[in-house]
């Protein structure tokens, strides 16, 4: 069986930040997620696929409404940190695209926690070429002011945090009329930052990468994605504990 430990998760430099993709096998993946959710662990993070992700967006017939929930699948921000986006954030011309976000969890205490009047930023870049289309579309039709935000209710004040949650759920109850079921009991906005830094991690993205991604000060935040992969160390390491008897009595023989 092929694994999808990636592997020097500690190591960062330009090879391993370049390097291509491993071949995604959504078999194994899709076992090592059920031994997630096996475990019981309420400290190891519920995530999403690649494939159940593409799905589930295509529930999501809304521009406005896909727009948000592919800007959490494709910077790993958090829900607060999305709604707070305007035009102005986004790089998106040229080959390199990227989204500059503001880290708003505010750090109580200890180093990193931000000045009086400081604010935290981070720069993700856009990977996908597809999701930077979808941001000129949406920039193209709705035409937005520069430092407006993009999601905004009828009286022009940023959506609530329940907003999305309840588009969501009508999405997974569409998707549950034509069949489609998600093994996920819930699935909210934080599922798609859980399962953007796991399809990094898969990816065999480096470790301190992914660290600056999620906009983790403590590197103990990131760690909680590459425990999964511990439920995955036997099939890399091909360890076995029977062997046939006749083998095994040769050996004590021999050693006796």
């Amino acid at each position: 069986m092929s694994s999808i430990i990636p592997h020097d998760l500690g190591q960062i430099s330009r090879s391993a930040i370049r390097a291509p993709a491993p071949l995604f096998s959504y078999g194994h993946a899709l076992a090592l997620r059920e031994k997630v959710l096996a475990s019981g662990d309420a400290e190891l993070p519920l995530y999403l696929l690649a494939p159940e992700v593409t799905v589930l967006l295509s529930y999501l017939p809304d521009l406005r409404q896909r727009l948000l929930i592919e800007t959490l699948w494709n910077t790993g921000a958090r829900l607060n940190e999305a709604l707070a986006l305007t035009p102005a954030c986004f790089h998106i011309e040229g080959d390199s695209p990227f989204v500059v976000l503001k880290t708003l969890k505010q750090r109580q205490k200890g180093r990193g926690r931000p000045k009086e009047g400081q604010t935290l930023k981070r720069i993700v870049p856009l990977l996908d070429e597809n999701y930077v289309r979808l941001v000129h579309e949406y920039l193209a039709t709705f035409r937005p002011k520069k430092y407006a935000p993009l999601w905004v209710n009828e009286h022009g004040d940023t959506i609530s945090d329940e907003t999305p949650r309840t588009w969501l759920r009508a999405a997974v109850t569409r998707a549950n009329r034509d069949g489609v079921t998600f093994s996920l009991p819930v699935i909210t906005p934080k599922t798609f930052r859980h399962s953007f830094a796991m399809h990094l991690v898969q990816s065999g993205v480096a470790f301190k990468v992914v660290q600056t991604f999620m906009g983790h000060k403590d590197a103990a935040s990131t760690e909680v994605y590459t425990r999964i992969f511990a439920l995955d160390v036997g099939a890399q390491y091909g360890v076995k504990f029977s062997m046939a008897a006749a083998d095994a009595m040769a050996l004590v023989r021999r050693s006796s």
